[in-house]
């Protein structure tokens, strides 16, 4: 039997993932948000990777928790990471996920998710093993680019589509100049978070290549509001200057 692996948080993608390691030979065990990760840890056999497959927002509260001894072995999966989000952990494995899992729905790929890390392996094969491509990064720099990626796609659809909704390929399509606007913006504030330069270009050409693996996929996600206030709470922060994200917030009831 080969080691075990833990995931902590057993929602739509958990679940995703656990079945890809089952059916790779590892024995599951799931934390749950009812369970103590601690005491949990005590009773559990060393794993080979704990993934942790909650949601962006209550990640730094589960990392607070993370117990010494698996440490060096942690999975990242989360929307808007960054590598500010693990300083406290050595060299995760981290995957850009580019999968949807809905309740009651098949997952659909957008495109491959590229993983880098001690696990990359690991976490690819369970992924291809169920039929969700994934693909292997060389190194530390292409993963920053693939999270940057993923997060300008997330921010400028979203924000943009609170303004004209649609979908993703209805608003290169159709608002090619306005969506440009935004992820101008959005990518000054990845530049402020990672203290990085970016080639804008390249980064938006990316982008649209994810628009074009589901230009049907929806703009604007429940969570959108509160992306475009953390925005401009970044807008404060590093004193950047985001006026087409302000015109949009201008604009919104309330």
């Amino acid at each position: 039997m080969n080691k075990p692996i833990v995931i902590i948080g057993l929602g739509e993608m958990g679940g995703i993932f656990a079945r890809g390691f089952l059916r790779t030979g590892h024995p599951i065990y799931p934390i749950t948000r009812e369970m103590d990760i601690g005491t949990e840890a005590n009773n559990i056999p060393p794993p080979k990777l704990v993934l942790v497959a909650v949601a962006e927002g209550d990640l730094a509260a589960v990392l607070k928790q993370i117990p010494p001894a698996w440490a060096d072995r942690l999975c990242l999966l989360q929307n808007e990471l960054l590598p500010q989000d693990w300083t406290n952990f050595d060299n995760p494995t981290v995957i850009s996920v580019w999968f949807e899992k809905k309740k009651g729905v098949d997952s659909k790929v957008i495109i491959p998710s590229p993983v880098f890390g001690p696990q990359e392996g690991l976490v690819a094969e369970a992924l291809n093993v169920i039929g969700i491509p994934a693909r292997l990064l060389n190194d530390a720099e292409e993963l920053l680019f693939e999270l940057v990626v993923k997060n300008l796609y997330i921010l400028t659809s979203n924000i943009a589509g609170l303004k004209v909704g649609g979908t993703v390929g209805e608003l290169w399509e159709n608002h090619r100049e306005f969506a440009t606007q935004v992820a101008n913006e959005v990518i000054d504030i990845q530049e402020a978070l990672t203290q990085k330069k970016f080639d804008h270009e390249r980064l938006i050409q990316a982008m649209v290549t994810a628009f074009e693996g589901d230009p049907a996929h929806k703009c604007m996600g429940r969570s959108a509001p509160a992306r475009l206030q953390r925005a401009l709470e970044h807008e404060f922060r590093f004193h950047l200057k985001l006026p087409t994200l302000q015109d949009i917030a201008s604009h919104r009831p309330g």
